[in-house]
C-alpha cells in the first residue's frame, strides 16, 4: 500500500445510518467470530462510519510504516482493511471490539513522510500492550473520528449497563488492537455490498478531501457566550470595518503594559476549515487572504499542538522605511471538548534563525486567535463559524487610531494582524472550494439505546448553548445583536444581557442552594468542622490581597445548569458549594502519586479526618520537571444521601463518574494569553484526561492525571510559566442529564492565589 504521502494528500471518509432493522439480519454466524460486517448489534438505528485513514507503527524490524487503510465501524465494532469492502468483499486485516476502558488521545499534528497528519492514538487503560495509531489529512476529520470511536464506547457501556449475559459475552470479545501481529481471519465479510455508497471511490483519494458526516444531533454545532465563568473583560465596539467588528477592553486600563483589542467576524464555512487556513504555510493560499505573514516557513515542531515559524514580509506595503523585515514566532493550538479552536501566537527566538544579514528582525504582537462553530437551523446545510483574533497593542498608536481614522495605525503590524480576520473572509467567501474541502453537514440518527445513552452517557456539550457568561462580553462581540427579535416560545435560550435576568438569577441560585441540601441525608444532625484542626501545606489566605495560599470565593462565579435547562438551555449563578473547603496541599513528588489520601501525612488519617462523615479528595496530578500534585479537600458536615446525584457518583462505576465528574476554570487575574488558554468552558475532566477513583472508608479520591492528554500537559506547562502572577478560581460539580437532577449545584470551589512552585512541600511514596 501506499508508503509515501505527498503534502498535497487528502481521504475520503464517509458514514452512513443504518436504517431500522438493518444491519441485524441473522447470517449464520456469531459475533465473535472473524466476519467482516458479522455483528450482533441489534439496536434500532445504529450509526456506521467508515472511510480511509492512515494506519501508522513500526514493524518487526523497527521500521516505521504508514499504511493507507479502510476503517469501518458499527456499533462498538471496528474493522480495518487493506480495500473498500463494500467494492472489493474480503475478509478484514484487523478486528475488534471498542471497550469501556478504550481511550481515544488528539496527538496534533505530526510530519509524517513529507506530509502533515492529525494523528490519533488508541490504548486501553488498563492493558498497554492494546495499542495504536491512525492519522487523518485534517484537524476536522480527526474531531468526527474520535467522535465515532466515542460513539462506539457509548455502545460498548450500554451493554454492559443491561448486564447479564452481554456483560460475559463483552468479555469474551477482543478488543481492537493496531500493533502486533495481526490475527488470521478466516471468514468473508457479509452484506457489505447492501451498505449504501456515499461519496467518491477510492481512485479520488489523492485529490479529494474526506468528508466523515458524524452522527449527531444539529445542536451540536452551537454558538454561545465565552464560558461558564464570569470574564472580568468588557468589550465595546469602537470600529466596523469591511464587515469585521473591532473591540477594545475597556475594564481595566491598569492590567497589563498595553491595549487589549480584538476583531470579530462570521465567516460562511466550518471552523475546521478556517483552522486549517489558518494553519497552513502554503504561500499561494496565505497571499490571498494575508498581508503580513504571507511568507512563512515551518521551522521547527516540537508536537502535534506547538510549532515556531518563520516568516519575512516587505515593508513597502506598511510603512515608508524600505528596510527588509523578518519575524519569528511560536504557534500552540488545541480544541476544546465543545469544538472551539484555540490558537495561541508568542513571538520566539530560535537558534535555526539567528538575526539576518540585511533584515530588520520584527516583533510580532502576541495573539490568539478563537474559532467556534454557530448555531444552524434545524434543515440547513449552511455552516457558519465566527472567528475572533485578539492581540495586545501599545496605547498610544491605538487612541491616536480611535479618534482619527486617518491615523498612521492604518501602516502597522498590529492593524495587519486585525485586519486578516477580513482577508479570511473575503478569501474563504471568494473561493467555495475551500470551503466544501472541510465541509460538515449534520446526519440524524438513534444511538444505541437511547433512553439509557441520554440520560447516563450523553455528551456534556451536545445541549449546552453557553448563553451564561455575566459579563460585557455578552453586551457587544461574538453574537449579532438580537435583543429586539422576537422570542420562540418552543426553542428560548436564556442570555445574560440585562440587569433583570441577573436579578432573576439570584433567586434561582437560591433555589439551587436548596435543592444541593438533598444530597446529605436529613435525617442525621450536622456536625461543627473546625477548620483550625486542618492544616494543609498551602496555607489559607486571609484576602485577597495574599499571595501563595488559598481562599473561599463561594460559587457565584460559575454558570450551572438551572431547573429548566432541558428545555430551554438556561443556566444560573451558582450558590454556595456543598461540601466545605478544608485544606489545600501543595507537593512535590518524585513521579505522579496515587491513593494520596492512604499516605500518613495526609489529613484524611488523622484523628479529626476520620470523624468527618465524608471527605471528597482531588489530586491535580500536574506533568513537570519535578511532578507536582495539587490536592483539594472537601468535607461534608453530614452522612451522604445514598439515592442522590452524590450519592450515585460517590459509590457508582467509573464509567458513570467518568460521564458526570465537570470542572469549571477561570483566571480572576493574570496574563491574557493564559486567561484566554485556560477558558471558562465546563469540562467533564473524565473525558479529556485519565482519571482513577479510590472509594475507601468515608472519603472517594479522585486522582487526575493532566499528563495523560498532550493538549493537558500544553497548556499546564503555558499555565506553569506565569503561575506566581495568577488567580485562578475552580469549580467541581457533578453535572446533571436528568430533569429531577437539576438544578446542578456546586460541589466545591478554590481560589488559588500567586502559587509558588517552589514552596511545594516534598512528598516520598
Amino acid at each position: 500500500m501506499e508508503k509515501f504521502i505527498d503534502s498535497t494528500t487528502t481521504t475520503e471518509v464517509t458514514v452512513r445510518k443504518t436504517p431500522e432493522g438493518e444491519g441485524s439480519e441473522k447470517d449464520g454466524s456469531d459475533s465473535s467470530g472473524s466476519g467482516g460486517s458479522v455483528l450482533e448489534d441489534k439496536e434500532k438505528g445504529s450509526s456506521e462510519y467508515f472511510g480511509w485513514v492512515y494506519h501508522l507503527g513500526t514493524n518487526s524490524i523497527g521500521h516505521e510504516y504508514c499504511h493507507l487503510r479502510f476503517l469501518f465501524i458499527r456499533g462498538k465494532y471496528v474493522e480495518m482493511y487493506n480495500r473498500d469492502p463494500h467494492e472489493n468483499p474480503d475478509i478484514p486485516i484487523r478486528r475488534g471490539v471498542v471497550g469501556p476502558t478504550f481511550i481515544v488521545e488528539d496527538l496534533g499534528r505530526r510530519e509524517v513522510n513529507n506530509g502533515d497528519l492529525y494523528v490519533l492514538k488508541f490504548y486501553n487503560r488498563l492493558d498497554e500492550t492494546k495499542k495504536g495509531e491512525i492519522a487523518c489529512a485534517s484537524a476536522g476529520e480527526a474531531r468526527k473520528w474520535m467522535e465515532a470511536f466515542d460513539h462506539a464506547k457509548q455502545c460498548a457501556e450500554d451493554e454492559l449497563l443491561r448486564g447479564g449475559s452481554t456483560r460475559n459475552k463483552l468479555n469474551m470479545e477482543t478488543e481492537i488492537n493496531l500493533e502486533g501481529h495481526r490475527p488470521r481471519m478466516r471468514r468473508y465479510a457479509h452484506e457489505l455490498k447492501k451498505l449504501i455508497k456515499i461519496g467518491q471511490g477510492p481512485e479520488m483519494l489523492l485529490r479529494q478531501s474526506s468528508d466523515l458526516q458524524a452522527a449527531m444531533r444539529s445542536d451540536r454545532y452551537f454558538e454561545g457566550e465565552i464560558g461558564d465563568a464570569v470574564e472580568a473583560h468588557e468589550w465595546k465596539c469602537v470600529r466596523t470595518i469591511n464587515g469585521v467588528r473591532f473591540f477594545e477592553d475597556v475594564s481595566d486600563f491598569k492590567n497589563g503594559k498595553g491595549v487589549l483589542v480584538k476583531a470579530v467576524g462570521v465567516i460562511d464555512t466550518t471552523a475546521d476549515t478556517v483552522f486549517e487556513v489558518i494553519l497552513s504555510v502554503d504561500r499561494h493560499q496565505r497571499y490571498e487572504w494575508d498581508t503580513l505573514t504571507g511568507d512563512l516557513e515551518l521551522v521547527d515542531s516540537y508536537s502535534g499542538h506547538y510549532d515556531v515559524v518563520y516568516g519575512t514580509h516587505d515593508p513597502q506595503y506598511l510603512t515608508r522605511w524600505q528596510s527588509k523585515r523578518d519575524f519569528l514566532f511560536s504557534r500552540q493550538w488545541f480544541r476544546g471538548q465543545d469544538g472551539t479552536y484555540t490558537i495561541l501566537q508568542f513571538p520566539a527566538i530560535h537558534k535555526q534563525r539567528p538575526p539576518r544579514s540585511g533584515y530588520r528582525r520584527t516583533k510580532i504582537n502576541p495573539s490568539t486567535w478563537e474559532i467556534r462553530n454557530l448555531n444552524t437551523p434545524m434543515g440547513s446545510n449552511t455552516m457558519k463559524c465566527i472567528v475572533t483574533q485578539t492581540l495586545e497593542i501599545n496605547q498610544a498608536g491605538w487612541f491616536r487610531w480611535k479618534t482619527n481614522h486617518c491615523s498612521k495605525f492604518e501602516k502597522t503590524i498590529p492593524y495587519a494582524l486585525l485586519s486578516q480576520v477580513a482577508g479570511l473572509k473575503e478569501y474563504i467567501g471568494a473561493n467555495p472550494a475551500v470551503k466544501s474541502i472541510f465541509a460538515t453537514t449534520v446526519v440524524h440518527s438513534k444511538a444505541c439505546d437511547d433512553s439509557i445513552r441520554i440520560s447516563e452517557y450523553e455528551d456534556a456539550e451536545i445541549n449546552d448553548e453557553f448563553y451564561d457568561a455575566i459579563s460585557a462580553d455578552s453586551l457587544s462581540s461574538e453574537e449579532s445583536d438580537d435583543e429586539d427579535e422576537p422570542t420562540n416560545e418552543q426553542d428560548k435560550k436564556v442570555k445574560l444581557k440585562n440587569v433583570a435576568w441577573a436579578i432573576t438569577s439570584l433567586a434561582l441560585k437560591r433555589t439551587s442552594v436548596m435543592d444541593a441540601n438533598k444530597e446529605l441525608d436529613p435525617s442525621e444532625a450536622a456536625i461543627d468542622i473546625d477548620l483550625s484542626q486542618f492544616q494543609g501545606s498551602l496555607p489559607e489566605g486571609k484576602d485577597e490581597k495574599d499571595s501563595n495560599c488559598w481562599t473561599s470565593p463561594g460559587g457565584m462565579g460559575f454558570m450551572i445548569r438551572g431547573k429548566n435547562y432541558l428545555k430551554d438551555n438556561s443556566k444560573v449563578m451558582g450558590g454556595e458549594p456543598l461540601l466545605k473547603l478544608l485544606a489545600v496541599d501543595w507537593f512535590k513528588v518524585d513521579s505522579a502519586m496515587d491513593k494520596v489520601a492512604l499516605h500518613p501525612k495526609c489529613l484524611v488519617q488523622t484523628e479529626a479526618g476520620k470523624k468527618i462523615p465524608f471527605i471528597l479528595v482531588i489530586n491535580l496530578q500536574i506533568p513537570a520537571k519535578p511532578n507536582y500534585s495539587m490536592v483539594l479537600y472537601y468535607a461534608a458536615d453530614r452522612p451522604v444521601n445514598e439515592s442522590s446525584l452524590l450519592g450515585k457518583f460517590i459509590d457508582g462505576t467509573d464509567m458513570f463518574r467518568d460521564s458526570r465528574f465537570k470542572l469549571i476554570p477561570s483566571i480572576i487575574e493574570g496574563y491574557w494569553m493564559v486567561k484566554r488558554a485556560v477558558g471558562t468552558k465546563a469540562c467533564l475532566l473524565g473525558k479529556a484526561v485519565t482519571c482513577k477513583y479510590h472509594r475507601q472508608d468515608n472519603f472517594l479520591e479522585i486522582d487526575v492525571d493532566i499528563g495523560s492528554s498532550a493538549v493537558a500537559r500544553s497548556v499546564i506547562g503555558l499555565v506553569l510559566g506565569y503561575v506566581t502572577s495568577l488567580v485562578v478560581d475552580l469549580a467541581i460539580l457533578i453535572e446533571a442529564k436528568e430533569e429531577a437532577e437539576l438544578p446542578e449545584y456546586i460541589l466545591g470551589t478554590v481560589r488559588l492565589n500567586r502559587v509558588r512552585v517552589e514552596t511545594a512541600e516534598h512528598l516520598e511514596a
